[in-house]
Parts: C-alpha cells; sequence; structure tokens
C-alpha cells in the first residue's frame, strides 16, 4: 500500500495553497477526503493528486478563422469589471 495520509496544513504546504481553501472545498463537497473520529479531514496522495486534476485549466483551442468567416472578431473578458465596461 502506497497511500500517505496528509492533514490539511500538510496537505496546503504540498499543494502551495492555502488550508482553509482546502478545508472549504473537502465540506462543500467538491474535493476527496476522508474523515476520521469526529469529523477530522484527512487528504490521501490520491485525494490531493484528484483535487489538482479537478483545478486543472486546460488551454481552449482557438476556433480557426476559416470556420467562423474572415470579418469576425472577438472580445475576450477576463473578471467582471471588464465584462461591466462593456456594457456601459
Amino acid at each position: 500500500m502506497d497511500l500517505e495520509f496528509f492533514e490539511p496544513a500538510e496537505a496546503a504546504a504540498l499543494m502551495r495553497c492555502t488550508e482553509g481553501w482546502l478545508r472549504d472545498g473537502a465540506a462543500a463537497g467538491r474535493f476527496p477526503h476522508a474523515c476520521w473520529g469526529k469529523g477530522k479531514i484527512v487528504f490521501t496522495s490520491e485525494h490531493i493528486a484528484e483535487i489538482a486534476r479537478l483545478n486543472e485549466v486546460l488551454p481552449t483551442p482557438h476556433p480557426s478563422s476559416t470556420a467562423h468567416g474572415a470579418g469576425t472578431t472577438s472580445t475576450r473578458l477576463i473578471g467582471t469589471r471588464a465584462r461591466n465596461r462593456l456594457v456601459s
């Protein structure tokens, strides 16, 4: 058996994230975890790998200009401030 067990603080240090983010994700059911005793959250090495996969952002392929016509342009929006500026 090659599983390692990590408390939230140890897992957060490995993942370079905050302990609170991991605890909140586990409590909300977004992240796999184990619960021991009276609700003690524990992460295995497999859980940590799965959390990393769940939060991975993969590049999206850009549509070819011939598929949508050469004259069309798209606006890339990042965040709500940019979206609000376009609406105004």
